[in-house]
């Protein structure tokens, strides 16, 4: 596994198809993270949609969804499905985050977090309005994740430039 971005460095730019549920629309497009300069990003990794541990963690982070915008952030999940599974997974758990597809797995591997048989590890970026990484965790295992409130923890402070 590549080392990844330090923090204190800027963060690897990428562009990929995603998705956000707005109501009963799921509104389809590019995400570029350059062009999120200004908040604070929230990059969580994840092996796979419809999948125990990555439901529970995503369906927090939609919880939280108030208090990460109080913060001044947006979260993004990124896992190596396609959109339309995405589109089902946040249809089916009310996710209301956008999801991105990196199905070549470039993002996780400017991330450091490719992993053969999964795909990718569990992790979490977290990205300053400036463009720099400001905190991360990756899993070794991944039957755990980074809660709310250890993420707004980080997070408060650095969502505002």
């Amino acid at each position: 596994m590549a080392a990844g971005p330090r923090i204190g460095t800027s963060a690897p730019d990428f562009t990929l198809p995603g998705g956000t549920l707005a109501d009963d629309a799921f509104e389809r497009r590019d995400f570029t993270l350059s062009a999120a300069r200004g908040r604070a990003v929230v990059l969580a990794f994840y092996p796979g949609d419809d999948t125990a541990v990555c439901t529970k963690q995503l369906c927090s982070y939609s919880s939280g969804f108030e208090t990460f915008e109080g913060l001044g952030a947006e979260v993004w999940g990124i896992s190596p499905q396609g959109v339309d599974s995405h589109e089902s997974f946040a249809r089916g758990h009310g996710l209301r985050m956008p999801l991105l597809a990196d199905t070549g797995r470039e993002a996780a591997r400017a991330y450091g977090v490719a992993a053969p048989g999964i795909g990718v590890r569990r992790s979490v970026f977290l990205i300053g309005p400036d463009g720099v990484l400001r905190w991360k965790h990756v899993a070794l295992l991944g039957a755990t994740f980074q809660s709310l409130d250890t993420l707004a923890q980080h997070l408060s402070g650095i969502g505002t430039p």
